[in-house]
């Protein structure tokens, strides 16, 4: 009868491992080029949408019929209120009320 030394048994279980978790990368490589082919998809309509943006100055006042909601679709500010902390409430906006503008920049 033959033995088995216990460093081949050891040696087989490393083996059977690193297969395992090649196998495991080469799936997640295939799932992660679709992640990546959408990411970049929406990163080019990230960049149309901001193209589409008109541009806003630093200071805005805010015209008859604004609201905030609607002043940060057109400047592509969504933190109009964090950073104009003189707004206590968003909703009593008023003509000629003066805003800060900071565009959102994509990268």
């Amino acid at each position: 009868m033959s033995s088995v030394h216990s460093s081949t048994i050891l040696a087989e279980t490393i083996s059977w491992y690193c297969t395992l978790f090649l196998a495991i990368m080469l799936l997640l490589s295939c799932c992660e080029s679709t992640e990546s082919e959408f990411a970049v998809q929406m990163h080019e309509q990230q960049k149309l949408a901001m193209k589409k943006l008109p541009l806003c100055d630093e200071i805005y006042v805010v015209k008859e019929g604004e609201t905030l909601h609607t002043i940060s679709e057109k400047c592509g500010d969504p933190f109009i209120v964090e950073e104009n902390p003189h707004i206590h409430d968003p909703d009593d906006v008023f003509p000629g009320l003066v805003i800060k503008i900071t565009p959102y920049k994509s990268t």
